[in-house]
């Protein structure tokens, strides 16, 4: 049975790829590990102090071409910042960062990430 995923079609496959490397790199989450930490994001998402990762995966794919590689959440300056590697068209590797709380971008690091850019 095929299940509807909140999230688009062409980043599926980077994204199961990532969540799989993520959690071989952290190891499984235990009870005390995924507790109250994913809780608390879940209820934050949920009360709407943080953007959803869907929002930010749309806003991507809408905006520059390439597939998702990784994808983390890490606290930097006190702030929570989504960070989102993507695979270009050409192999070039980047990187966006967003801030969590408002969804807007903050930076990208790469080589090629004009070639990336979606234009109307």
């Amino acid at each position: 049975m095929n299940l509807p995923l909140p999230f688009p079609a062409s980043l599926r496959p980077g994204l199961a790829v990532a969540l799989v490397l993520l959690l071989a790199l952290t190891g499984p989450l235990t009870p005390a590990s995924a507790g109250d930490d994913w809780q608390g994001l879940h209820g934050r998402v949920s009360r709407g102090e943080l953007v959803p990762m869907t929002a930010i995966l749309d806003w991507l794919e809408a905006h520059y071409a390439g597939q998702v590689l990784e994808v983390e959440l890490e606290h930097d300056d006190g702030r929570l910042i989504y960070e989102v590697e993507m695979l270009g068209p050409r192999g070039q590797r980047v990187e966006f960062e967003f801030d969590a709380a408002s969804g807007e971008l903050i930076g990208i690091e790469g080589v090629g990430i004009d070639d990336m850019r979606r234009r109307p």
